[in-house]
């Protein structure tokens, strides 16, 4: 569950460094004490395509998820508990997300879908996440309109919570940018010990599936934990005499 201190106050500024609007530092909520349990919920098909499997996908979102520290996955096993109990197959609405995401336990909850879906080389994902939760009021505000104009789980105009986190793309192996990315990416899972070397993430579909929800993963920890620095900024300030 997530951890409140009253008075916690880390020198944000000093670990957070920006510069020509790049985070050099990445904090992790473990930084900033703010530890999550946070659910992920089965993979929606925006993408009309049946080429991959929701549910396998969802267990690769939480596998990422669970590389942050700070971070705590409920299984997903007990997200489709309730969602059964419910006699529904998958997230219906953000107050939905809310509902289920306290009656598994959690602190958060991911929703996401597939927007666009190639399997073959090169291959294509589109994925457009959202993090519900408790937690720190939002920093940073949430703009219902220019989301509705946006991919989004749910339909425009459904709103009635808003996310405290988003991340919409697309990512295209094809691309040298996402190649680039991807090369980070296997340097750090030992792909050198592989044949195919950092092509395992563009060669494999599951490899593929698994660095889109890396990335994916990585920039709603990111978010959310610029909007609990923000927070405590402000209340650094509040406090100061």
């Amino acid at each position: 569950m997530i951890r409140k201190t009253g008075y916690f106050w880390v020198s944000a500024l000093g670990l957070l460094i920006v510069g020509s609007g790049c985070v050099r530092h990445k904090l992790t909520l473990a930084d900033v004490d703010h530890r999550m349990a946070i659910a992920v919920a089965p993979a929606l098909n925006h993408s009309g395509s049946q080429d991959f499997d929701p549910l396998r996908l969802a267990d690769l979102m939480a596998s990422e998820l669970a590389q942050w520290p700070g971070v705590r996955v409920i299984p997903l096993n007990r997200v489709l508990a309730q969602l059964a109990a419910e006699g529904k197959e998958r997230i219906e609405s953000p107050a939905h997300a809310l509902k289920v995401m306290e009656r598994v336990g959690a602190d958060g909850i991911v929703v996401f879908a597939v927007t666009e879906y190639d399997p073959y080389l090169p291959p294509v994902m589109g994925l457009t996440a959202q993090l519900y939760g408790i937690g720190p009021e939002q920093a940073g505000g949430f703009d219902p309109v220019a989301a509705s104009r946006q991919a989004s789980p749910f339909e425009a105009g459904a709103y009635l919570e808003l996310p405290r986190a988003e991340y919409h793309r697309v990512f295209n192996s094809s691309d040298e940018a996402v190649q680039r990315e991807i090369r980070r990416f296997a340097l750090r899972r030992n792909a050198e010990d592989s044949p195919y070397g950092w092509r395992k993430f563009v060669a494999s579909q599951e490899n593929f599936w698994r660095f889109c929800c890396a990335v994916t993963t990585r920039e709603l920890i990111r978010q959310e934990v610029t909007q609990v620095v923000a927070l405590r900024e402000r209340q650094n300030e509040v406090e100061q005499p």
